[in-house]
């Protein structure tokens, strides 16, 4: 079955896709992770969380990271049966050890951690290290919005394993792709969630358009001699991704370096990080708050929108849209990339 693609995809791919209940799309991914050594619950919130991200439109957290988990799995970089903890340094301060296991429960445990410090204390500030992969991040963020906090996400350190971002008029892979996300509660609908990558794109884009067969946007990458390239192979042959928005995206990656690493120490698994989360409430009443975020965020949608351009939108909003659209229709994903993880499912 041909269908057009989920709005925001950055894959340039004309072929088939293949339209996928979420019913059967979360029991494939969950037979994934339970044949690679999964429990019962780290499979169920795993595959939960990844048909969430292609519902939300962010192809590149999918289902078709279920690939590169089981890789990650057999060749032990990330361990199946590893189990999140809140460890106390000697010095007091409260840290997510992930145990060198997948990173989304162990994301999901310092959200909920978190945000019950915040709401405790007004603040509170967590490293979570020894993580694998933490899925789409926006997630979480909008939970802590929905708890009534303002959160900060920034991740990085992996530089050794992850040489993935040329630096700012560099060509050789230097840096990961750093990521940053902020969530906050916003006006009448709902969280207000930043989400992004210091690259042009995700990584995960480069394995969604090499699995698929497809090509990736204009600038976002350059081959081995800093030529641009769309190719996703280009990337794997000694290319790089560019950072996003020139000696900005630069600027930030460095910065969640050295936070992340210099700061924080060496990393294990994927990359450390470091979440920030404020409850709001103590400088503003909920519905003060929402109401004033509103005024806002209404002026910006009724802005008069440039030729090409339908609306203004909100960050956050789209993915919210995007999941109450996509949610009966299910999720659209690439002939061979379904293939592939049905194969790996043992179906």
């Amino acid at each position: 079955m041909t269908t057009e693609g989920p709005t925001g995809s950055k894959l340039d791919y004309d072929g088939e896709r293949i339209s996928v209940g979420c019913d059967v799309a979360i029991d494939t991914v969950h037979r994934i992770m339970e044949l690679n050594g999964c429990t019962h619950e780290v499979a169920s919130e795993v595959a939960e969380h990844l048909v969430e991200s292609d519902l939300s439109g962010v192809e590149s957290h999918g289902v078709m990271r279920a690939l590169k988990y089981a890789e990650f799995f057999q060749n032990g970089r990330m361990n199946p049966r590893a189990v999140a903890q809140v460890v106390v340094r000697e010095n007091g301060v409260e840290e997510i050890d992930g145990q060198g296991g997948i990173g989304i429960p162990a994301m999901r445990l310092a959200a909920h951690h978190s945000c019950a410090r915040a709401k405790e204390t007004g603040m509170a500030a967590l490293a979570l290290r020894n993580v694998g992969h933490t899925g789409r991040l926006g997630a979480f963020a909008e939970y802590a919005a929905n708890e009534g906090c303002l959160m900060i996400i920034v991740g990085g350190g992996g530089r050794q394993n992850w040489r993935q971002v040329a630096p700012y008029g560099g060509r050789k892979a230097l840096l990961p792709t750093n990521p940053y996300c902020i969530g906050i509660p916003g006006g009448d609908r709902g969280p207000v969630v930043l989400d992004f990558a210091t690259s042009q794109i995700a990584g995960g884009w480069i394995y969604a358009a090499q699995s698929a067969g497809a090509q990736l946007p204009e600038g976002a990458l350059i081959n081995k001699d800093g030529y641009p390239s769309r190719d996703p192979n280009d990337y794997f042959n000694g290319g790089a991704i560019l950072p996003s928005g020139g000696p900005k995206g630069y600027a930030l990656s460095v910065m969640a370096e050295m936070i992340c690493e210099a700061m924080l120490g060496p990393v294990t698994t994927e990359c450390n990080w470091m979440m920030i989360t404020l409850d709001t409430s103590r400088y503003r009443a909920a519905n003060t708050m929402q109401a004033a975020a509103e005024e806002v965020l209404s002026e910006l949608r009724n802005c008069p929108t440039m030729p090409g351009f339908a609306r203004v939108e909100i960050p956050g909003e789209r993915e919210a849209d995007q999941r109450t659209l996509n949610r009966p229709l299910g999720l659209q994903i690439p002939a061979p990339t379904w293939s592939a993880i049905v194969a790996a499912s043992g179906s």
